[in-house]
Order: structure tokens, then C-alpha cells, then sequence
């Protein structure tokens, strides 16, 4: 079970060790994605695990920000499909949801990662969903590059009072 412990400890990992992440790994996080809210439960997510260093390498050349991938051994690309949305406009906060609970996921196995956004920079998706052959219904979220942590990063109290607000502004 995922205790505050996980949501406080978790941090963005770039730097990465050559080691690969075991399947039953990679299954767990998938399915800390799968049980993230999402609304009318119609979970509109979709997640293509990229492991082929040709791939990984190619990514690097038009996603910005994501050079810590040539390190890693591997990432989870987060899609939203339109089809699959009982409420129009909500899948990118489905999709959302099922990344924060990959990432917890990914730090309650000591396993390090971070969140590459995607959508909703054009620049950024067009070149994504043709790499990755997406339908035109089915939208590049955000990409997760995961590995064994070659970096520590100390604990952050990000709790900021001044940004708590009692019933109204």
C-alpha cells in the first residue's frame, strides 16, 4: 500500500544505471496506473512500453528535455483515446492521474523516474504519435523514463501554507 511516506519521498530521477526494469516491475506500475480515477470510469488511457535503444534514441531527437533517456533503459509513453471518453474534455486529467500514481509506483519499488509532458504542445505530439504509429484518436499524453536510480535526491518539504486558502480567496 502507498502510504504519504511514497508521496513525499518521490522526486524526478535523471540520471539512470544500465540495469533493466524487470517485467513484474513494469506490470506493477502499470497497474498503479490502471487504478487511477478517472471520470465516468471509462479509464481512457492506453501506455506503450518503449525498451528498443533505437526507439529511446529517437525520441531524444524531438522531444525536448529528455536527453536523461540516454541513460535509461527504458519509458512508458501515457496516450489519452478520444473514443474511449464518456465525458468530452476530461481524458488529460484521466491521464494525469494514472502517471502520479505510475510515478508512486515506480518509488515504492526504489525504482527511479520522471514525467516528460506531452500534450498539449503540438510540437511535441505530432512527432511522438507518428514515431509511435498512434491513431488519430489516440493523443500522446506524457512519457515516463524509468530505470534503476543513479542519483539520490534528499528529502523537499514542498508544503507551502501560503498557498492554502480557507473557503474562499
Amino acid at each position: 500500500m502507498i502510504e504519504i511516506d511514497a508521496l513525499l519521498q518521490r522526486r524526478s530521477i535523471r540520471r539512470y544505471k544500465h540495469e533493466p526494469v524487470s517485467d513484474d516491475d513494469v506490470k506493477y506500475i502499470l497497474r498503479a496506473g490502471m487504478s487511477a480515477p478517472s471520470a465516468g470510469n471509462e479509464r481512457p488511457w492506453h501506455f506503450i512500453i518503449v525498451r528498443e535503444r533505437r526507439s529511446l534514441d529517437q525520441i531524444m531527437t524531438f522531444q525536448p528535455y529528455s536527453q536523461m533517456m540516454r541513460e535509461a533503459p527504458m519509458a512508458i509513453l501515457v496516450c489519452g483515446d478520444a473514443k474511449a471518453e464518456k465525458y468530452k474534455g476530461f481524458w488529460p486529467q484521466d491521464c494525469a492521474a494514472a502517471m502520479e500514481n505510475m510515478l508512486l509506483a515506480a518509488c515504492t519499488r526504489g525504482l527511479g523516474s520522471v514525467w516528460l509532458g506531452i500534450y498539449p504542445v503540438e510540437e511535441r505530439m505530432r512527432p511522438m504519435a507518428d514515431h509511435m504509429g498512434l491513431p488519430s484518436h489516440v493523443m500522446p499524453f506524457s512519457l515516463m523514463v524509468l530505470g534503476h536510480p543513479a542519483e539520490e535526491k534528499p528529502f523537499s518539504d514542498r508544503y507551502d501554507h501560503a498557498r492554502v486558502h480557507d473557503e474562499r480567496w
